[in-house]
């Protein structure tokens, strides 16, 4: 068998993996790109363009950058069966609508914009019928539930620790007389993260797709974030500040409301401290969480039971209407906003960046893994102006980075999965990643493993196994 890879291969977004035998094609993912937006644009419209006939996806988890080209993918003529577990189709219910109304959104702003100026006119990439064109096409499964997928291919998923219903994937491909267990960990999360049941180890298997995201860095124990946060609200509440928070709407957000609620029970932080989440699309996710507490960790449960929700609570306001969002600007109060996106890419955070990011008084929380060109990339690397909507701006909020969040494993946890998959693994592929970590990574196997292939696919290389 084969697999090409058609994004999230020497980079970490876009993650699309074809796997093909003599008698089957099964796509892994089908993620949008994010960046530079019209290299982003060029990118997610022609993934699929020298795509064969494929007769099933198997879909990790709902993030954008792995489900968000489901539709660009359905408009190319795919209409098999999508497999991921129950969760994952819920939240992707939510999440591709919201993807496609804010390209629509963000297509209208700027045609504005272009309009004054005699300029093209943009399209999003994809509309909200296309969006829902794809809802259709999912399967729900548990985990640990074997699936056979097509004739020569069968996938159970595991726990991955990463967002709710994520999943890790064992690959059985019958080929030849031959079956080949191929597993796939990304995105892998980490052990300890709020909310989130801890990730499950692959072993007996022949080969490993692993992501190399955080393959040269170490994160921060995430025991310490309730230490980070609580400190950076202190201070800027002290400051008559606001604290701005670009988060993804999916897990991020639940994850911050969780500790936010645990250091007000503790009274670590301002009893009178408004929260707001400034997201449709979170409000709405927050609700599938609450379907799905049976994912929940025993600490996030024992939290519950203390009289916190997984996302709401009396002192958190939740923000959807456009009106609502305009009037957090003239409200001078000490307060923490929430909003997406969590690369500062699109949605409603532009608007709170563009009317706070100047005031020293303020702080910008980073509680995620930012990718190369984005906007909240050139926050974490201190630039000292940033553009936004065409405008620059100059940096003179704090800034604070805490990877304590992150939900994907450190150099040291994606070793001991490394490890954990036994001797029988001899083909180590590294992807998700940016090349420096990936070499780094990769350096790393090869010293514990030398009898091993590795191997670090760009975009569109294919390997044979």
């Amino acid at each position: 068998m084969k697999i090409t890879f058609l994004g999230g291969a020497q980079e970490v977004t876009g993650s699309t993996h074809v796997l093909q035998t003599d008698r089957s094609t099964v796509i892994r993912d089908s993620g949008m790109f994010q960046g530079h937006r019209a290299e982003a644009r060029q990118k997610s419209e022609h993934a699929f363009d020298t795509l064969p006939h494929a007769n099933a996806v198997v879909l990790s988890h709902a993030h954008i950058d792995h489900c968000g080209n489901l539709p660009t993918l359905v408009k190319h003529g795919f209409n098999g069966p999508i497999h991921t577990t129950h969760a994952t189709a819920d939240l992707c219910s939510y999440m591709l609508r919201d993807s496609a109304h804010i390209q629509e959104m963000d297509a209208a702003y700027l045609n504005k914009k272009l309009a004054l100026k005699g300029e093209p006119l943009v399209e999003p990439l994809y509309t909200t019928p296309d969006a829902e064109a794809v809802l259709p096409l999912f399967v729900g499964h548990n985990y640990h539930e074997p699936v056979q997928v097509t004739d020569d291919i069968r996938v159970t998923a595991y726990e991955a620790g990463h967002v709710l219903g994520a999943a890790l994937h064992l690959f059985e491909i019958t080929e030849n007389s031959r079956t080949l267990r191929l597993g796939y960990a990304f995105d892998l999360g980490r052990k300890n993260l709020p909310i989130l049941c801890d990730p499950e180890q692959l072993s007996d298997i022949d080969a490993l797709v692993i992501e190399s995201t955080y393959g040269n860095r170490l994160h921060r124990d995430i025991l310490q974030s309730e230490d980070l946060l609580a400190g950076v609200i202190n201070r800027t509440c002290a400051r008559g500040g606001k604290i701005i928070v670009p988060s993804f709407a999916l897990e991020r957000t639940q994850e911050i409301l969780c500790v936010v609620q645990r250091l007000r029970l503790d009274k670590r932080i301002p009893k009178t401290l408004p929260v707001i989440v400034d997201s449709p699309l979170a409000v709405n996710l927050t609700g599938v969480f609450l379907r799905h507490t049976d994912l929940f960790d025993a600490d996030t449960m024992a939290l519950m039971a203390r009289g916190a929700k997984a996302g709401t609570h009396h002192y958190v306001r939740l923000v959807s209407s456009v009106e609502e969002s305009k009037a957090l600007n003239d409200d001078k109060r000490p307060m923490m906003i929430i909003s997406a996106s969590g690369m500062c890419e699109s949605g409603r955070i532009l608007h709170h960046l563009k009317n706070n990011i100047e005031d020293p008084n303020n702080a910008v929380v980073i509680v995620g893994f930012q990718a190369a060109n984005t906007l909240g990339r050139r926050i974490v690397e201190r630039a000292p102006d940033v553009r936004i909507f065409g405008e620059t701006y100059r940096v003179r909020a704090e800034r604070v980075v805490l990877n304590t969040f992150s939900g994907h494993a450190d150099r040291n946890d994606l070793l001991r999965f490394v490890d954990g998959v036994g001797a029988r693994c001899k083909t180590f592929i590294l992807v998700h990643g940016e090349p420096g970590a990936i070499e780094s990574f990769a350096r790393d196997i090869r010293a514990r493993r030398p009898d091993c292939r590795v191997e670090t696919p760009a975009r569109e290389d294919q390997l044979e196994l």
